[in-house]
């Protein structure tokens, strides 16, 4: 058709207008549209001048974009720009697609149903054919002639193309002309043509869209195919005019994070106040949506041609005003003059937001805080809507903060995406109410350059000098009142966020501003908190009358005079401004006044704009006009190295020169220069003395240099020590990695690792690297950890730490070498000052800033760090409060925080207390005369007088300069020019005068150090240099040192002075010189530290004064506030705090211990086992963890450390009389003013406690003389002078523990989530901060935890081996994480050792000495001379110290004696010892490593499942009946086993053959019975079987079959009956025993069938036990002069070599039972004994089941089981063997095991019942007796024990008459000798020939014991019997049968049953008397 859009309306334009006009008519619902002329005529979419055509521009419009955001919340659910959507796609959004007025919601577009059945997914068309890009990029498609393929983008699919053809008719041209209106396309995916309209279309192809469909928006790119033939996305279609963007598309597109609008943060970019987000990080991802973003500078127009107005950049704020040459394409620096006083700063009127509930940062909220937006909005008059659900937010206008410049570099050189620099902005019209024209020379003419703070509503356009005025965001975000969730509303006592209206919040501001102080300035979150409290009270009253909120807010007709009335009180320092048509005329009106006001008017600080429209409703922003508050409103929106920048380029360029020139004179109008020349000549060659001397002595400075002291100075330099509080953290760290460790989610497991080793990264301090070895080589942990030799680990302990510089990358690459090569390594990464470099390495690379920003990221977050399993991160900071957001990569429960002294007597044991932040807070309240914190009130008003002189310059160069001035003017005050005494201020006088005086009066020049903070580097070199200058030609150039503390540099010190240092020391060597600023202990100096933040340097005792007064404003965040003062940090005498705490905190439980503990007169000599001691007197391998792991010093030089009492000399004043000291005591009151520390402390202490009456228990100060020059110091506090506003941030707080700098946001790498947040309490520890900033807080984008968010808010990832340590500055933690590595050390020796029994063999004395031998040489037993052995029926194992001896001839000549204390003994504890593990030790699960862990885990592929569960089942002759046991076997283990042919049926397990000979494989299948250990028993044998071939059973009972499967999964269990849960360790020896015989028959019958003899079959099993852990062979040696243990030697070895070494043994076949000794420590010392042994064998033994087939182990059973069975064994005639080369270590498992059963009532009747004693284990048949839940077996086993007394009384200490056992040793009792004999025909038994028997057990005795047995033997007259069977029939039928009655006398009531109910099937006896 032809018709361009150009500036004359065409009838095409008309149509379309007329057709949309009509169609939202038809859609519109609610509001009546606009009209059809408005639109065509109010749209400016062109501006009326335009040089040339092609560069023609259009805006976005706001609301649409808005509009934008609510389809796009709707359809995603969160607005998440960052995915795909390139700046451009955005532009494209923006047609006019509503025609509504833009303060109603958008209108909702309902689109037609489907049709039924047809498809409805995304990306397909109806007929449900795919037509996504991805899907048909290879295809062929057909379309028609004039056709073309274009991409629609679907908002449901964001990242699909979707394919449609339109005929190319209905598209633009190049030139975005010449578009048919309509439509006409085909479906390519179902092939459906001829589409005449597109809405149509769209439904056809499922776009499913919110709003009115339209070609132009949806319709998106072109599709090309490539040389390839893939179809793919082509040019955009440019719709309308062609916007130049293809390259910011491409760049843009790449980076979705650098954005354009370069400072928006999560919360909403800078509206917290502190920095106005210049850095191109902080740019946000959604800033496309609010800022137009193309922005075009084309490098052709010269900015001054377009009317002098130019276009507002949408670009970072410096780029407007003062950086133009960013953009050094298009301007020059001359074109910059010019459009420097002439940009046009734009902000554009931002619309209601969409509801957002996630408090996704950004737009959602409406936070768009300072985003500067490129131009005007298109409908610039219509209001926001009555009922608008959010305050539109405001957007800041991007005003520079200092002031515009002409120069060719940047101020803050943020680089700026090149895309954006391709084409010049066009000028807007704009209306003219909306504009606000900065005067010229504002800031020359009234000396202010106003800050206007963002209220609520639209700021205007700034046009001409804009650089005189700063924009500032720092309230924006309290208006903006966010949606918070219910709970958090719960947590305020709010019912709903949106309680205050405009009108409100414009009172309360006026409010807040008028209670502001002259020098204070409006703090974010002072408003804050008014405005929740505000919210508060309307909830309350609401809730009591019952109304809604709405109700009492105030009408805009009462705002204007509410407003004035609340303004009335200020004092002129509030006016409000109130405006009907906008707040530019407001703002005009404010600067036109402030322009042309005269000097001496007063201008108010303040001024309120407020428009009262009635279309708009109220808007409202603040002009802040205050001298100070400007100023330091517009530096606290600099970042600390934003603001250091700016100080150095105004020492470089010169700015300076007109204060500098100001500082030349004196304040008495002198040349200092000349003045100082003029002293010079008079001195001559002569200086002043250096030391012990007054100013006034002057000697040669030969002499000068010659003098040193002539006595060494009792220094109080710190030895390294390791304090108790420092051992509870390092112990506190210890238990966090053991629970680290032990929690479920594997990543740690200490059980693998042997050793430790640690690497420190400190940030680059020089000084903070050496502090830091030097306590690493105090400690000695290098030693201790064994990671060096004593020798060495001097020199080699710079390898351990490691500065965050360039260099890092190599060092660390190293560090991480060693990691990964040492897997059995523990390694510590300690990053300390954790919170100092928190940037991330992306946003630092993308800024080029510092090269040192984003180190710590990129090694701390590195990927190798994070998946290394052997590395543990301990982060460790004083402010960790950056480390604490809501992306915090730390566990909150892996922070450890430092344990809190709260009252003064939790730290009575300390001699020293720590003396940090809170107590200088609470200092204030002492009342004294001297406060330990101050703010010189005389130095404030000189600065604010040069303040108002040099309103360009930074106010830190004016504090800078004028300190030089002071401290100069001091020192020529104090030595020769004393009329300038009047023109220092009181502070800076006093504190010179001391550092002068105090070495003066000190014999070996003594003196105190004063560290003045100057964080701009330059400004520091030229303090030091000022300073030295006025030194030197005052002659004290040897009196006191000047040093710069540069964290760049090493400490330089004048070599006189390291003479002095090292005289003091007593050092020799030549090479020593002061590394860290301790080693300066002593030394009267002035430190200079400079740097930006102070880094952890530690300070000497002899530190006394900190000069603060450069902090200021700028310093309003937490950390940097809180790091400066802690410099002055310290641990002090308790003397020095006690008086004013005691005089001031006495709160009710204080009360008492302050008085009781006033009159104490040993309570200096406290903890004298304190550990003092440094290197390693810390390995004891003795200790246990517990004790403290440094030696404790000697109780006399403890007592003299601990007596501190002042030196005078050290706090000696010149301005005071030394006669006054004399005769000072505690009880005078101190007139003078002057600031000597003495009468600080002094007055400190008494002018409170004089009140309390006992100014008699204070310290004494000792009296001043010159012979007292050893008195010990007393830590004092340091002195710190502030600036105004650090100071007034420290003194606000009333009570509590917080300062109110607590308050502030945390750090500005951080934002606050929500301006409605709760209090951080004043009572809250760290723990509770900890978890309020988790909560309130999240990271900036150039955190470098940013990245660490998840998708979800819980999915954001703890890094499980981190930890943090957290504690206040100068606490000690380093000494802390020292300790921590040794102990963490120790620890994992210690899981290395073991605790096995060591206990002597018992009866040695029983034993016969047998004639029979072998020689020593033997390995094996010869069985011919073996069998010749006797028995040894003794049992000399220790464990069995308490049972009944067995009777043999020997025991019978013992004499027993009646000892009573036998009886009442309790079972004592057995002896262990600690031994290493070897590698050839048993192991539980605890142990991993590479070479077992597929002997442990089933391999993580195969489930548990891979085990099969077999039943096997066979007949007991014992049980009567059949037994079936399950075996679970894995998969890998099925080899041993034969299985059935045709099923899985468990046949039997295979058994090699006696013959074979396998080194790799022992041949005995070995059983271990294991119960409640499945965690700690010893059932890994991989190293103890040197990872060969074995066959390991383990036997638990059934219902702990799951458990050991869960820890065990590659172990075959053989599972108990269920029967057994409850029976004893008898029972699983029986059935072991019994399958086992089984499984041989079986073996014997299939092996017999392949043609083997049945004899052939290997018969032996091993049963051991789950607690053996190693195995010993001791070999016999001839006695040799050399030997250190006589007799013999041990060495370990394996489990295999010993199974091995016996199953050699030849004619194996004819021993029973084979075992070895149990170890203990005097095995090897002991004369060389019998290689073999015939005697009792038990805890690990090879058992022959074919010769034992015959004897049983008792299945009922709970003790004795093994002593038992080998009696039997013995007396059937069979060998036991013992080898005494061999012996078994048993491990002391407290878990577990054989123990006793918790003997309850089988019915309870109360929790509360004494225990039940076993003597009433036992009752008569049928009585009332309490029953007993306990098998009856153990019952009996247990009262037998126990009723010696009862049962046997003849047989007590008689041995010679022991008690006949027939058939069982059964224990009863310590005092009686069992005499056991086997009823068995042909059995081999003890002599009982002339013995009288005490007693007669019989205990379930069978068949063989027939009456004439019992005849053979004698017994005593009296003797007594006992008779135990299964039931009462059986018990009558026994005695009967046994003819008892004859010789025994039975009563009715000597019959008893064990004390079980009837079910549980009680045991019966019966005891009767010999007659």
């Amino acid at each position: 058709m032809g018709n361009s859009y150009a500036g004359q309306l065409k009838s095409a334009r008309f149509e379309e207008a007329l057709h949309n006009s009509i169609e939202a008519s038809l859609r519109c619902s609610s509001v009546v549209p606009r009209p059809i002329f408005s639109q065509l005529y109010l749209d400016p979419d062109q501006p009326p001048f335009l040089p040339e055509g092609n560069h023609e521009n259009v805006k976005p419009k706001v609301e649409e974009l808005d509009k934008e955001l609510v389809h796009r919340y709707s359809q995603n659910g969160n607005l998440d720009f960052s995915t795909n959507q390139t700046v451009n796609e955005m532009e494209d959004e923006e047609e006019d697609e509503d025609m509504s007025d833009s303060s109603s919601p958008p209108i909702p577009y309902s689109q037609k149903p489907a049709p039924e059945g047809s498809c409805t997914t995304d990306g397909f068309c109806q007929a449900g054919k795919d037509l996504r890009l991805v899907s048909l990029c290879m295809e062929q498609i057909d379309i028609p002639a004039g056709f073309l393929l274009v991409g629609a983008k679907s908002p449901n699919l964001p990242e699909h193309i979707l394919v449609c053809a339109v005929d190319k008719r209905f598209l633009p041209d190049d030139h975005g002309k010449n578009a048919l209106l309509g439509f006409s396309g085909n479906c390519i995916g179902c092939g459906e043509r001829g589409f005449r309209y597109f809405t149509e279309f769209s439904n056809h192809i499922n776009l499913k869209l919110t709003t009115q469909p339209k070609k132009q928006k949806h319709l998106k790119y072109y599709l090309v195919r490539s040389s390839q033939g893939v179809l793919s996305k082509g040019p955009l279609i440019c719709w309308k005019e062609c916007r130049s963007r293809q390259s910011s598309a491409a760049s843009l597109s790449a980076k979705p994070n650098s954005s354009v609008s370069p400072s928006t943060t999560p919360e909403g970019g800078s509206a917290n106040g502190y920095k106005s987000g210049f850095t191109q990080t902080d740019s946000s991802v959604f800033s496309p949506a609010k800022s137009s973003s193309a922005v075009n500078l084309s490098g052709t127009q010269d900015p001054s041609r377009n009317k002098n107005i130019v276009k507002p950049l949408g670009l970072s704020v410096q780029l407007v005003g003062k950086a133009f040459s960013a953009a050094p394409l298009s301007l020059r620096a001359t074109d910059v003059a010019n459009a420097g006083r002439n940009n046009v700063l734009s902000s554009t009127a931002s619309r209601p937001m969409p509801h957002s509930t996630s408090p996704s940062p950004g737009c959602a909220a409406g936070d768009q805080a300072s985003m500067s937006s490129s131009g005007p909005p298109k409908k610039r008059h219509r209001g926001w809507s009555p009922g608008s659900p959010v305050p539109p937010p405001a957007l800041a206008v991007p005003v520079p903060t200092i002031r515009p410049s002409a120069r060719t570099e940047p101020l803050l050189s943020v680089p700026v995406p090149q895309s954006m620099l391709t084409g010049i902005l066009q000028p807007q019209p704009i209306p003219a109410g909306e504009t606000v024209i900065v005067p010229e020379n504002l800031l020359n003419n009234s000396g202010v350059r106003p800050v206007i703070l963002i209220g609520y509503g639209t700021l205007p356009y700034f046009y001409g000098n804009v650089g005189d005025i700063v924009v500032s965001p720092l309230l924006v975000n309290c208006y903006k009142i966010p949606q918070l969730e219910n709970k958090d509303l719960d947590l305020l006592g709010l019912t709903s966020s949106q309680l205050l209206s405009v009108e409100n919040m414009i009172l309360l501001t006026i409010q807040y501003l008028v209670q502001l102080g002259p020098d204070q300035i409006p703090l974010r979150e002072e408003f804050e908190q008014i405005m929740l409290k505000a919210m508060q009270e309307f909830t309350l009253r609401e809730r009591s009358l019952q109304m809604s909120a709405q109700c009492i807010s105030v009408s805009p007709g009462q705002l204007p005079w509410l407003a004035r009335l609340i303004a009335s009180v200020s004092r002129d320092l509030v006016h409000v401004v109130v405006t009907q048509n906008s707040l530019a005329e407001g703002i005009s009106e404010t600067l036109r006044s402030l322009n042309e006001m005269k000097h001496q008017q007063k201008l108010p600080d303040y001024v309120v704009a407020i428009c009262a429209s009635k279309i708009r409703g109220n808007e409202f922003c603040v002009v802040v006009l205050g001298q100070y508050q400007s100023r330091a409103l517009a530096e606290s929106m600099l970042t600390t190295s934003e603001f250091l920048k700016e100080i150095s380029y105004e020492l470089i360029t010169g700015k300076v020169s007109f204060l500098a020139s100001h500082f030349k004179n004196t304040s008495l109008g002198d040349d200092l220069d000349k003045l100082l020349e003029k002293m010079l000549q008079q001195r001559g060659e002569s200086v002043i003395i250096p030391f012990n001397g007054d100013v006034s002595e002057c000697v040669s400075s030969q002499e000068a240099i010659a003098m040193v002291s002539t006595q060494e100075p009792d220094l109080d330099v710190d030895t390294f020590q390791i304090y108790q509080p420092q051992l509870t953290v390092a112990r506190k760290l210890l238990s966090q990695v053991c629970a680290i460790a032990d929690s479920g989610n594997q990543s740690l497991d200490l059980g693998h690792f042997s050793k430790v080793d640690f690497i420190v990264i400190v940030p680059r301090s020089e000084v903070l690297v050496q502090q830091t070895l030097q306590r690493i080589r105090q400690s000695g942990v290098l030693v201790d950890l064994g990671l060096e030799d004593n020798g060495t680990a001097y020199q080699r302990a710079e390898k351990y730490v490691v500065r965050l510089d360039n260099e890092i990358q190599t060092k660390f690459e190293v560090f991480m070498r060693r990691v990964k090569q040492n897997p059995y390594t523990l390694f510590v990464l300690v990053h300390d000052n954790a919170h100092v470099d928190l940037t991330s390495a992306i946003s630092s690379s993308l800024s080029h800033g510092e090269p040192s920003h984003g180190l710590a990221d990129r090694v701390i977050n590195c990927r190798e760090v994070l998946e290394a399993f052997n590395l543990l991160v301990l982060q460790v900071s004083s402010f960790p409060y950056a480390l604490q957001t809501q992306q915090s990569r730390i566990s909150s429960s892996n922070e450890v925080h430092w344990i809190q002294f709260d009252t003064v007597d939790d730290a009575a044991s300390e001699d020293k207390l720590y003396f940090g932040l809170n107590e200088y807070s609470k200092s204030l309240q002492w009342g004294v005369t001297s406060p330990l914190l101050r703010c010189d009130e005389t130095f404030e008003k000189m600065v604010n007088t040069l303040l108002e002189r040099y309103p360009r310059l930074h106010s830190m160069v004016i504090r800078c300069y004028l300190l030089i001035q002071q401290y100069s003017q001091a020192l020529m005050a104090l030595t020769t020019v004393a009329s300038l005494r009047d023109h220092s201020t009181p502070e800076t006088l006093s504190i010179m005068d001391d550092l002068i005086t105090s070495p003066g009066k000190d014999k070996n020049g003594c003196g105190h150090m004063l560290v003045i903070r100057v964080p701009s580097v330059q400004l520091a070199m030229l303090a030091k240099e000022r300073l030295q200058e006025v030194r030197d030609k005052l002659g004290l150039q040897y009196r006191f040192e000047i040093l710069l503390g540069n964290p760049a540099s090493e400490l330089t010190v004048a070599k006189h002075f390291v003479m002095r240092l090292k005289a003091w020391r007593g050092y020799e060597q030549d090479d020593w010189i002061p590394r860290t600023y301790q080693d300066l202990e002593g030394l009267p100096c002035i430190v200079i530290l400079t740097g930006k933040d102070p880094l952890g340097e530690t300070f000497p005792r002899s530190l006394k004064y900190c000069d603060l007064r450069l902090i200021d404003s700028s310093y309003l965040t937490r950390t940097a506030l809180e790091q400066e003062i802690g410099l002055a940090c310290c641990y002090v005498s308790k003397e020095a705090i006690r008086g004013p705490i005691v005089a001031l905190d006495l709160s009710e439980k204080e009360h008492e211990k302050a008085n009781g503990s006033e009159n104490d007169s040993d309570e200096l000599l406290i903890d004298l086992d304190r550990p003092q001691s440094n290197s390693s007197a810390v390995t004891g391998t003795s200790g246990s963890l517990a004790d403290n792991g440094v030696s404790s010093s000697s109780a006399a030089d403890k007592s003299q450390k601990q007596a501190p009492s002042l030196n005078f000399q050290t706090v000696a004043h010149s301005s005071v009389d030394e006669g006054t000291y004399a005769s000072f005591t505690a009880g005078e009151t101190m007139k003078q003013e002057c600031d000597s520390l003495g009468n600080q402390m002094a007055s400190s202490t008494t002018s409170k406690l004089s009140s309390l009456s006992s100014v008699s228990q204070t310290f004494r100060w000792p009296a001043h003389s010159a012979k007292d020059s050893k008195a010990l110091h007393a830590a004092l506090p340091r002195i710190v002078i502030l600036s105004k506003a650090a100071y007034c941030l420290l003194s606000s707080q009333k009570s509590g523990n917080l300062p109110s700098s607590s308050s502030l946001l945390p750090h500005a790498d951080v934002s606050w989530l929500s301006s409605l947040r709760p209090l951080l309490h004043k009572d809250m520890n760290s723990e509770e901060q900890s978890l309020y900033y988790r909560q309130w807080t999240t990271a900036r984008q150039h955190h470098a935890d940013f990245s660490n968010q998840g998708e979800a808010s819980g999915s954001r990832s703890f890094h499980p081996r981190r930890l943090l340590l957290t504690g206040p500055p100068q606490v000690g933690k380093t000494g802390s994480y020292l300790q921590f590595l040794r102990i963490l050390f120790r620890m994992l020796i210690r899981l290395l050792e073991v605790d096995v029994y060591d206990e002597e063999e018992i009866n040695a004395n029983h034993t016969e000495n047998s004639e029979i031998t072998q020689s020593s040489n033997d390995h094996w037993p010869d069985i011919e001379i073996f069998s010749k052995m006797p028995f040894d029926l003794s049992v000399h194992d220790p464990k069995y110290r308490t049972i009944s001896p067995v009777y043999t001839e020997q025991l019978s000549r013992v004499k027993q004696e009646t000892s009573k204390e036998t009886k009442s003994e309790e079972p004592k504890k057995r002896e262990t010892m600690s031994m290493m593990l070897t590698k050839y030790a048993a192991y539980n699960t605890f142990h991993h490593c590479e070479q077992c862990h597929q002997y442990m885990d089933i391999n993580p592929a195969a489930q548990i499942s891979d085990s099969t569960l077999h039943a096997f089942t066979f007949s007991s002759s014992m049980l009567g009946e059949e037994v079936q046991l399950h075996f679970i076997i894995p998969k890998s283990k099925e080899n041993h086993f034969v299985f059935s042919k045709q099923g899985k049926h468990l046949e039997s397990m295979r058994l090699p053959l006696v013959s074979d000979k396998n080194l790799n494989a022992v041949k005995s299948p070995i059983f271990t019975p294991s119960s409640g250990r499945h965690e700690h028993g010893l059932l890994n044998l991989y190293h103890a079987m040197e990872g060969i071939s074995h066959l390991h059973l383990l036997v638990v009972k059934e219902y702990e079959m799951p458990l050991y499967r869960k820890y065990w999964p590659n172990h075959i269990m053989l599972v108990l009956p269920g029967m057994f849960n409850n029976a004893g360790v008898g029972a699983a020896r029986f059935l072991i025993k019994e399958l086992s015989y089984h499984n041989l028959e079986l073996e014997r019958n299939r092996l017999e069938e392949l043609g083997v003899k049945r004899q052939c079959v290997w018969p032996f099993i091993v049963v051991m036990d789950d607690s053996c852990v190693l195995w010993n062979m001791h070999s016999v040696h001839e006695q040799s002069s050399q030997s250190l243990e006589p007799g013999g030697s041990g060495k370990n070895v394996s489990l295999k070599s010993v199974l091995q070494h016996i199953e050699a043994t030849p004619k194996i076949v004819h021993y029973a039972i084979l075992g070895v000794q149990k170890w203990n420590s005097r095995l090897n010392a002991r004369k060389a004994k019998a290689p073999f042994s015939r005697c009792h064998v038990r805890d690990f033994i090879l058992l022959n089941i074919d010769l034992t087939q015959n004897v049983q182990y008792d299945l009922n059973r709970y003790f004795c089981e093994d002593v038992d069975f080998n009696l039997r064994t013995n007396s059937s005639g069979l060998l036991i063997c013992r080898f005494n080369n061999f012996s078994v270590m048993k491990k002391h498992i407290q878990v577990g095991g054989q123990k006793d059963f918790v003997v309850k009532p089988k019915i309870m009747v109360s929790d509360s019942l004494a225990p039940i004693m076993p003597l009433q284990y036992i009752c008569a048949p049928d009585s009332e007796h309490t029953l007993l839940a306990a098998p009856s077996q153990f019952l009996l086993e247990k009262f037998l024990q126990h009723a010696t007394y009862k049962l046997f009384p003849k047989a007590i200490h008689n041995f010679k008459n022991p008690v006949l056992a027939i058939d069982c040793y059964l224990n009863i009792g310590l005092e009686v000798a069992i005499c056991y004999i086997s009823s068995r025909p042909h059995s081999v038994n003890v002599s009982c020939e002339g013995v009288f028997f005490s007693g007669l057990l019989l205990y379930l005795c069978d068949s063989f014991v027939g009456a004439d047995l019992l005849k053979r033997f004698r017994f005593l007259k009296g003797a007594t019997l006992c008779v135990i069977c299964q039931d009462r029939s059986s018990l009558r039928q026994t005695i009967v049968r046994l003819e008892l009655e004859d010789e025994w006398q039975f009563r009715l009531r000597d019959e008893f049953q064990t004390a079980n109910s009837s079910d549980d099937k009680p045991l019966y006896f019966l005891t009767g008397r010999h007659i």
